[in-house]
């Protein structure tokens, strides 16, 4: 067995106002952040005591799937520092801690490469105690592990995908991961999504099963706040396909006050509306689609928002000859791939008027720097709004954290597919699987 030093580390309650929280600058800001109040629909580890906790061996999914280099170091800890909170709550309170996760996409059983070696130490240099790891999730080592293990303790298990029944969600599989557990703690946002044999099959076997702190974060955000938002409430949807993003448009003209859209999606809106587009990207086969989202608008007087211009290239690279034009003189041969200036104004006018905005895709393909301004623009704007500013996970997290702007969002969903799921409102099987407040 494995195991990592420890280094000083600040109190769960410390650590999660300074990491996990990206609080407002502002105490107006502040004052926004303190105003969101979402009734709890699952039970949460806050819930449970130390009289709940101490001397209890509790089973804790993580999402620390962390990106690698060649060498095997870790390039962004963010999934790591994310669910600190939650481990130092529990270390705190005496519980016997197992973590576990998934790591990468391994194939055929155990892979070196995707071992959580590495995110052990990591883990180790964040918590105020040390982490030991198995090298395995079940079986023998895990009960020997646990036998040693004294009170505020953690210990590593490895990489869940190692086993197939894992994504099959597995019943003995899941029943094995419970095995030496009394309790059970989902802070696993970015596979929730999935009913797997450690985001939902444990629960049939361990109780009380409840949310991690930054699960809840998540779903007092992108369900809580978003359902019972502070108005004018504007939902800011990019990317590049309408077909991906259907669903959240549809739930969102349901609940905004105001529908921003950019991205790439756009020039399937201006077909719809026949315009010439050039050689932009458009999805044929979703017109109709389009057309009947902005009828639904309409309907339900909510302000659908499509930008005024936009930024054209002759060709989809980052060297390519570009023009600003509007959206009713876009040329032969030429593809829209960012908003424009005078679309940027308009989008920041209207925004400042909101009390709360929620953000799902980019404005244009801003891993070019040519493309990059409608996208930073709006960056920008939301990081300087009072209200509650929500950053619904994907892309527009990479272009928030590119821009160097997270720490001023009142959130940042971890979740990609989860956090669009939830703002189409699914039921995310593994929050669906937790108890109830």
């Amino acid at each position: 067995m494995a195991a990592f030093a420890a280094a000083p580390a600040l109190s769960a309650r410390a650590f999660f106002a300074k990491s996990s929280v990206r609080a407002k600058k502002t105490s107006v800001r502040a004052q926004a952040r303190a105003a969101l109040k979402v009734e709890a629909k699952k039970k949460s580890v806050g819930d449970l005591k130390k009289a709940d906790l101490e001397g209890k061996t509790v089973f804790v999914r993580c999402d620390l799937n962390v990106p690698l280099d060649k060498d095997l170091k870790i390039t962004d800890d963010t999934r790591i520092r994310a669910a600190i909170p939650t481990l130092e709550y529990l270390v705190e309170n005496g519980a016997k801690v197992l973590v576990t996760s998934h790591l990468g996409r391994p194939k055929d059983g155990p892979e070196d490469k995707f071992r959580l070696t590495p995110v052990g130490a990591r883990l180790s240099e964040l918590l105020s105690c040390s982490v030991s790891k198995v090298d395995d999730c079940v079986g023998d080592v895990v009960k020997d592990a646990v036998g040693g293990m004294a009170n505020g303790s953690v210990c590593l298990l490895e990489n869940v995908r190692f086993y197939k029944d894992e994504e099959k969600n597995g019943k003995d599989f899941a029943k094995q991961l419970s095995e030496y557990a009394d309790l059970y703690v989902n802070d696993a946002f970015g596979t929730a999504h999935r009913a797997h044999a450690s985001t939902a099959g444990v629960t049939e076997f361990l109780s009380p099963s409840v949310a991690g702190f930054l699960l809840q974060k998540e779903l007092d955000y992108l369900d809580g706040a978003v359902s019972n938002p502070d108005r004018p409430f504007c939902a800011i949807v990019g990317g590049s396909k309408v077909s991906s993003k259907i669903g959240v448009i549809e739930t969102l003209l349901n609940k905004a006050d105001k529908v921003i859209l950019g991205g790439g999606m756009i020039f399937t809106f201006y077909k719809a509306l026949g315009k010439d587009v050039g050689s932009s990207l458009v999805e044929d086969d979703k017109i109709d689609l389009a057309k009947e989202l902005m009828a639904k608008a309409e309907e339900k007087g909510v302000k659908l928002l499509l930008p005024t211009d936009v930024v054209v290239a002759d060709a989809f690279a980052a060297d390519a000859k570009t023009q600003t034009v509007s959206v009713d003189a876009i040329p032969d041969g030429w593809m829209g791939l960012d908003i424009g200036p005078d679309s940027v104004k308009e989008f920041q006018k209207e925004l400042n008027e909101c009390k709360s905005v929620i953000w799902n895709g980019p404005m244009g393909v801003f891993e070019m720097d040519a493309f990059a301004k409608g996208t930073f623009a709006i960056a920008d704007t939301l990081a300087n709004l009072d209200g509650i500013t929500i950053i619904g996970g994907g892309d527009s997290v990479a272009a928030v954290e590119k821009a160097g702007l997270a720490d001023k969002m009142s959130h940042i969903s971890t979740g990609g597919g989860a956090s669009l799921e939830l703002l189409e409102g699914k039921v995310l099987p593994g929050v669906d699987a937790l108890d109830e407040a």
